[in-house]
């Protein structure tokens, strides 16, 4: 196999398909990536088993080949290469090694065969649609930060993706919760979506699925069915195992009776709480808020350290209320408010609170209070 390729289109697909080899393997093939090289084209593939990127790019091939080298030293080779370098790759089928050329550079890596490389296998995708770039970009940054880190409550650990809505007003509904608080986002349900099986898209292939969201004007395509899913953006595609679990009914901790309502300016809150919140323990982390009237005043105590409060001028006409939230909660919520304003919508110090932009624009978030 020769194949001579610009180091700018190399890098930036190393880049797309490096990210899910795990840096630490117990099966040595996992730690490569597959090259293969065929009709002026260099395709490469990386998985871990759960996930899987393939790339092609363009390329001077002469003759075809394939073989896999290690991924993460592989990139920090092309990385470190001079830029508008043209870079040689060389491996000839008796040895077990691929030669790296580009300038006066040389580098040879140690290869393992291609038949090594595990393949997975997408079996029969039951719905596809497509989604522009931007459209599925908002639907991971409004929910992600909700996703559950907790091991044991596996089910948690992604973004439940699904049909929702009524006959006339279908939507694609994306929520994530890790059970202090829930994100909510969804769109019009995509053409070719209708009818789709509730899943659930694991954190990590998330992760990969929003890097690959280069150009928001481009058109991803997903395809999925109840034990997969794949995006499809260029010639990048990421293909993934899906978590197989039950997404516990959400809907139920979504108050619709919350009737006091607390419009702050987001900047001015999102400033405030942080502020405030300097002085709260690391495991505590709680911020008081206190709203009687149109005030709104924040407060801290740390018996170890100190005390804190702030006053904010707010719109309120309800009763007067005293509840707790965590800090950092209210801090990544408070991130997602795209208007000036925010509306809190209490019922009482015990009970979830629904936080949306003035202007909801398909997002809302769910936040549980704290004792405090």
């Amino acid at each position: 196999m020769k194949v001579t390729v610009e180091r700018s289109e190399l890098l930036k697909s190393l880049g797309h398909v490096h990210r899910v080899v795990e840096r630490r393997n117990t099966i040595p093939i996992l730690a490569n990536v597959l090259l293969r090289a065929d009709r002026s084209k260099l395709s490469l593939k990386a998985t871990d088993l759960d996930v899987e990127v393939t790339d092609t790019i363009a390329a001077e091939v002469g003759p075809g080949g394939s073989t896999t080298v290690p991924a993460h030293m592989f990139f920090d080779i092309v990385r470190k290469l001079p830029e508008g370098a043209q870079i040689v790759l060389e491996s000839s089928g008796d040895r077990a090694a691929l030669a790296i050329r580009a300038g006066r550079s040389r580098f040879t890596l140690q290869t393992l065969p291609e038949s090594d490389f595990p393949d997975l296998a997408p079996g029969e995708m039951t719905h596809k649609f497509t989604l522009k770039a931007a459209d599925l970009k908002r639907l991971i940054d409004k929910t992600q930060f909700a996703i559950s880190t907790e091991e044991t409550r596996y089910y948690l650990n992604g973004i439940y993706l699904h049909a929702a809505g009524t006959p006339n007003a279908q939507t694609l509904r994306a929520v994530a919760t890790d059970g202090h608080r829930l994100a909510q986002m969804e769109l019009e349900l995509p053409k070719g979506a209708e009818g789709m099986p509730g899943i659930i898209v694991p954190r990590k292939t998330v992760g990969e699925a929003q890097r690959l969201l280069e150009d928001n004007e481009a058109e991803v395509g997903i395809e999925l069915s109840p034990g997969k899913i794949r995006f499809t953006v260029g010639e990048v595609v990421l293909t993934s195992k899906l978590i197989d679990g039950t997404f516990p009914d959400y809907a139920r901790v979504i108050p619709v009776g919350n009737d006091k309502e607390l419009v702050v300016d987001k900047k001015e809150f999102e400033a405030a709480v942080d502020r405030v919140s300097t002085v709260s323990s690391e495991r505590g982390r709680a911020v008081k808020l206190s709203i009687t009237g149109g005030r709104l005043l924040l407060s801290v105590t740390n018996p170890d350290s100190g005390s804190a409060n702030e006053e904010l001028e707010v719109e309120y006409e309800a009763d007067p209320i005293d509840i707790g939230f965590n800090s950092r909660y209210l801090l990544d919520i408070a991130a997602q408010i795209e208007s000036e304003a925010a509306v809190l919508k209490l019922a009482d110090p015990g009970s979830p609170t629904l936080i949306q932009d003035k202007d909801p624009r398909g997002a809302l978030y769910v936040l549980m209070p704290m004792r405090v």
